[in-house]
């Protein structure tokens, strides 16, 4: 009879009780056989009675408090190094609903998956994209009105957030966020505080809106000035006397006026979502009627030098035009994203006549700005770690300077910053895909991992087909770097942003081999997104609801068909692919305390066949006795014999992996 997700339900459901009892008891580190589709189902009572006996009446009364903190399991650490060897798991929390719903998926998952990133929290902005975001609020879609029933206490999405940060704690999972050094074109951020970010003027006027009047270094105070008078004759959001200076009000030295009082003066109270909504769109009217804009986000050199495109627009709801930019002399990697804008991190070279930035002249209160704010958010939720979004940019186009100064890179600088106040143990995981030298930034990628000082990185792998002679190459060449850099590749499994229709070729074939290879290189980081273990296999493209990608956004447009989507998340129907996955944990929940941490011994390596086998270094210590031989085919089919494989049997075998334990010496 062949594997059906209906199946597997059923099993779990006729031994429900079994595997259940076997996790509250602490025999196992997952609860086995269950669906993560059934598991994000679960009632919330249902859970916590599952966590009290699991983790003990006191502990699970700690982590439900929001004024109490769990320690994090990285809390020993001296530095962020851990990384290095984390499995990490990404998750999209739009795809199952709420911050709640996340402790649900994770007792799917064995603690070998030790750590869990977060994709960004907060609210979002235009076409809800979680990388656009508009304000340093957390995103009131993720907040559980179930949990809020039962516990009432739990009443608001922050006090969410930080219990079930508290409750991974307490599960023996690490806990990252997505740290962003941009935001929406017309965040609360950049209207708040103009000076930390770049401005352009189009040619209103002039009648010649489709292109630039003015892209000097200065336009900042224009904008103060114009959000001031809106501000004299609209009066404050919060009802609050304007009793000082337009240049108090807009300094970045927050000693002199809050960050928060700016902001409920400019748009009202935190939870009122609505007002704040509607005076930022105000605003933004009244800027844009006179050409201000940001400038928005370019990605991949030449960074710099772009023009409006007139002929590449769309029309908003209150009529307002939107034009895309272009780059003056595009490159090949060269993208410029409409909705975002980053960071004025630098000032320019001659009041930006020629788009040059001058890097020994950094705007120090943007980055002041970003630290603070990212070390509030860690302080608050106890946070591990970071995922630093486009940390391949590097904009210096003589490359990676010789001597790297605090003003380097931003995302260097915010995990610096957290560690020196308290947080030693803070990691920082790259977002860069080791490109060749000059594709995504300037210079050698790899030495830039190295000057921003990543713990590890997200690398490419999930972007090739298994098998090819590019990953073939690529494994080979990030197990090197694994040895001689200073920061580790990650075997990436896929990512939210991998999962896409388009990418569907890279997952028809190799999935057992991507996730046990993963999961077994014990000296390497791995990362697999949400979902894998029951995703689709699309021989055709699948409907848009089945793409945790899709969900990065919030797009409704039926224009957009490749986009748009109308539904919740589908949960894949890969019944065969989470059979053998769990298969793959059970085994290696048997064996995790022998072989977590050990290093990799290779007998036949990455690139030297269509198979790897590997064994991990000997611990001559009584308390780890057996030693492993793993293997894994691109294949799908390992070879009957192996050579110079030693005397051994066979305790694994999961088409085309296996692991052998070797007879006692």
């Amino acid at each position: 009879m062949p594997n059906t997700i209906a199946t597997s339900q059923a099993r779990w459901e006729q031994q429900y009780r079994l595997y259940t009892d076997a996790y509250e008891s602490g025999r196992m580190s997952f609860i086995s056989s269950l669906l993560p589709q059934t598991a994000v189902q679960f009632s919330v009572y249902q859970t916590l009675d599952i966590l009290h006996k699991r983790l003990g009446n006191d502990t699970l009364r700690r982590a439900l408090n929001p004024n109490e903190t769990i320690d994090s399991p990285a809390r020993g650490n001296t530095d962020g190094s851990w990384l290095k060897r984390s499995n990490m798991i990404g998750v999209n929390v739009r795809t199952i609903g709420s911050f709640w719903k996340l402790i649900n998926y994770t007792l799917t998952l064995s603690a070998s998956h030790d750590s869990i990133h977060l994709l960004p929290i907060w609210e979002p902005g235009v076409v809800g994209s979680l990388y656009g975001m508009v304000s340093w609020e957390i995103n009131p879609e993720f907040f559980d009105i179930e949990l809020a029933r039962l516990v009432p206490a739990l009443d608001s999405v922050e006090k969410q957030l930080k219990i079930v940060v508290n409750l991974l704690h307490a599960m023996g999972r690490t806990v990252g966020m997505d740290v962003i050094p941009h935001t929406d074109r017309f965040s609360e951020m950049v209207l708040a505080c103009p000076s930390l970010f770049e401005w352009v003027q189009r040619d209103v006027k002039g009648g010649h809106p489709d292109s630039l009047a003015d892209h000097s270094g200065f336009i900042h105070r224009c904008v103060e000035e114009s959000i001031w008078q809106y501000l004299k004759f609209h009066g404050s959001a919060d009802g609050s006397p304007l009793a000082f200076a337009k240049d108090a009000f807009f300094s970045t030295d927050l000693a002199i006026l809050m960050d928060n009082q700016r902001l409920r003066m400019l748009f009202g109270y935190p939870h009122d979502y609505g007002g704040r909504l509607r005076r930022r769109l105000a605003l933004i009217k009244h800027l844009v009627a006179q050409g201000y804009e940001t400038l928005p986000m370019t990605m991949a050199p030449p960074y710099r030098g772009i023009h409006i495109d007139p002929n590449d627009y769309v029309i908003d709801d209150f009529g307002q035009t939107w034009y895309q930019y272009a780059f003056d002399k595009p490159e090949a990697m060269s993208r410029v994203f409409g909705p975002l804008a980053r960071y004025r991190f630098y000032e320019s070279k001659d009041n930006n006549q020629h788009w040059e930035l001058d890097f020994d002249q950094p705007n120090k209160p943007a980055w002041d700005y970003i630290c603070r704010k990212v070390y509030d958010c860690q302080r608050t939720y106890n946070f591990d770690f970071m995922r630093g979004d486009m940390a391949h940019v590097q904009m210096r186009p003589t490359g990676v300077p010789a001597e790297v100064d605090a003003y380097y890179d931003p995302l260097r600088a915010i995990k610096k910053y957290v560690q020196a106040n308290g947080v030693p143990y803070y990691g920082f995981f790259a977002e860069t895909f080791l490109a060749p030298p000059d594709t995504m930034g300037y210079g050698n990628e790899l030495d830039h991992l190295e000057a921003i000082e990543a713990d590890s990185t997200l690398g490419d792998l999930q972007s090739m087909v298994v098998g090819s002679a590019e990953f073939r190459r690529q494994f080979s060449d990030y197990y090197t770097y694994l040895k001689t850099r200073r920061f580790a590749p990650n075997f990436t499994v896929m990512t939210a942003d991998k999962d896409d229709p388009r990418f569907d070729e890279f997952y028809r074939t190799g999935n057992l081999f991507r996730y046990f290879t993963a999961l077994f290189l014990t000296d390497m980081p791995s990362y697999v997104g949400m979902g894998f273990e029951v995703r689709n296999l699309h021989e055709q493209r699948g409907e848009n609801e089945e793409y945790s990608k899709l969900y990065v956004f919030q797009i409704g447009d039926d224009r957009q068909t490749d986009k748009v989507t109308h539904a919740p998340f589908r949960w894949g129907q890969n019944a065969d692919q989470f059979e053998a996955i769990l298969r793959i944990r059970e085994f290696a929940e048997s064996i995790w305390a022998e072989i977590v941490g050990r290093e990799t011994e290779w007998l036949i390596a990455p690139g030297e066949s269509d198979f790897i086998v590997w064994k991990q270094t000997r611990v001559i210590d009584e308390s780890t006795p057996s030693e492993y031989i793993f293997a894994a085919s691109m294949t799908g089919k390992l070879p009957d014999e192996i050579p110079e494989l030693p005397e051994s049997e066979v305790v694994f075998d999961e088409a085309g992996c296996r692991i052998w334990r070797v007879a006692s010496a």
